[in-house]
């Protein structure tokens, strides 16, 4: 009776949005996401990193603080 209960673990077929399409396991035979690792900012470098610096001093001019003393 358990084994009619378990569902079928296939491999499956990923499209992503950018054309980009691979193969891994799931229980749907076909899967289409957004974003991949060949397309994604973080994996393709093209991300941009917001600086901590320049929001320190935003906030040291607001409230007068002077970093050289």
């Amino acid at each position: 009776m358990a084994k009619e209960t378990n569902v079928k673990y296939m491999d499956t077929k990923f499209i992503c949005a950018c054309g980009n399409e691979f193969v891994s396991k799931s229980t749907k035979p076909e899967v289409k996401v957004e974003v991949c690792s060949e397309c994604h900012p973080f994996y393709t470098g093209k991300h941009n990193q917001t600086t901590r610096k320049g929001k320190i001093e935003e906030f040291n001019n607001k409230f007068g603080y002077s970093v050289d003393k």
